[in-house]
């Protein structure tokens, strides 16, 4: 990993993704306490349709954003999205109405959706070796895991100095900081798109060419994979250990830190095991460990008995080893399947596409764990889970070469079959990426 951290540019912006996580974490205690203060005991469902909001901003302006960010100077944009949400953060300690709230989270979500994507797609053209790249997933992965490990504690020790309100000043340092790093480097610069048509087109570029490639298809089913067991473990894991085992509330970050563990550990070791394996066997195999996991989960909560606490640890370890192990190499899938000019375009489109996966997944997780008890919601989501295996076992074939044989109309791709290895006649081979000489996948 030091190899990477190396590089100057992508040091920075490593950095600049921690401190905007770690203020994302104290800005979600923060809200939670004011969603009490304002509403009381109606706090839940203030705080339940503010994670509807931040989904809805998720699905809808990541496409939007991404048709248009290979147009705008990258560093530029970034840095106007922090500041947007540095803003955002200052003015949430100031709201008097729930009103407020939701209309903050709407812009601090839709700025969130416009960057991560942006900063996601930058990283292949500032590390564009493939094992380089693949150590920076693997640290991408470890951070988010270690702002769910740390955030908690770290607000928690604040909390005994400093009142609840302060936590947003904090939320604002961190995402300051990170305008400030990304500030600090010279990012390459983005290509800009020939795409033509009209807004329409353009927003439904990325998502147009995520659902025409066979391999992204299959990234959408293990999205859904994925999000189905991360759903048990962020919405019920609270449930299952105070409601169902009647531990202390304390206890509750160890299920979270099981989790979390499990798939730091895993995203250490990626890197080495993707130089001898393909991507597909691997995150088929991380897939399939969370559905195993999930299977386990119902056994463990239809037995109980009094190893139960361990057994939930260990089940919620096994859940996290698989979910890196699916959801850390998507980013190259995705640099594979795209262009450096449609590439913000078909990151976005992961971004939103994945979070309808989530969607779907946490009102199950959240209604069947609350109606029907934690056996039955551990089945229903496995079965989601190996749905979204079988999906993406399907749509993503076997053998998955970059090179693909492919027809063209001579008159229409005129001066195009000079390139890449000539076939037969209007035929020939080369690295095969959907764009606008090649709107469909040879069969």
């Amino acid at each position: 990993m030091s190899i990477v951290l190396s590089n100057r540019t992508y040091r920075h912006l490593f950095l600049a993704q921690v401190v905007a996580l770690l203020g994302t974490g104290m800005l979600t205690v923060a809200l939670g306490l004011l969603a009490y203060q304002l509403a009381g005991a109606q706090a839940g469902s203030v705080l339940g349709t503010a994670l509807a909001i931040k989904m809805i901003a998720y699905v809808l302006i990541a496409p939007v954003v991404g048709a248009y960010a290979n147009r705008l100077p990258r560093r530029a944009f970034l840095v106007t999205m922090d500041l947007v949400r540095a803003g955002v953060a200052l003015s949430l300690p100031f709201v008097t109405q729930v009103w407020e709230i939701y209309v903050l989270i709407f812009m601090l979500q839709s700025a969130s959706a416009a960057f991560t994507p942006t900063f996601q797609a930058t990283i292949p053209d500032v590390l564009p070796d493939e094992k380089d790249y693949t150590r920076a997933l693997s640290l991408s992965r470890m951070a988010y895991d270690m702002e769910n490990l740390l955030s908690p504690m770290l607000t928690a020790a604040l909390l005994t100095v400093i009142s609840f309100h302060w936590l947003f000043g904090g939320t604002v340092v961190g995402f300051i900081c990170s305008a400030a790093l990304v500030v600090s480097v010279r990012l390459p610069r983005a290509g800009g798109s020939a795409t033509t048509g009209g807004i329409f087109t353009k927003t439904f570029r990325g998502i147009s060419i995520y659902l025409r490639t066979p391999r992204l298809r299959g990234l959408l089913g293990l999205n859904l994979a994925a999000a189905a067991a991360s759903s048990m473990v962020i919405v019920n894991t609270v449930v299952y250990v105070q409601a169902r085992l009647g531990r202390p509330a304390s206890d509750v970050p160890l299920g979270l830190a099981a989790f979390g563990f499990g798939s730091m550990l895993m995203a250490l070791v990626l890197p080495k095991l993707l130089e001898s394996r393909a991507d597909r066997p691997v995150m088929l195999l991380g897939a399939a460990v969370m559905t195993f996991g999930l299977v386990v989960g119902a056994i463990v909560a239809a037995v109980g008995g009094p190893y139960e606490w361990p057994a939930f640890l260990l089940t919620w370890l096994v859940i996290g080893l698989g979910y890196s192990t699916t959801l850390t190499p998507s980013g190259r899938l995705l640099k594979r399947s795209a262009h450096a000019d449609d590439r913000p375009a078909v990151f976005a489109a992961q971004f939103s596409l994945s979070h309808v996966c989530w969607l779907i997944a946490y009102p199950i997780a959240g209604t069947l764990g609350s109606l029907l008890g934690m056996p039955i919601t551990f089945v229903v989501l496995a079965i989601v889970a190996a749905a979204g295996l079988g999906a993406a076992a399907l749509s993503w074939p076997s053998e998955d070469p970059d090179a693909l044989e492919h027809p063209h109309d001579p008159d229409a791709a005129r001066g195009h079959l000079v390139d890449g290895e000539q076939a037969t006649p209007g035929r020939h081979r080369h690295v095969f990426i959907i764009d606008d000489q090649h709107p469909k996948w040879p069969n």
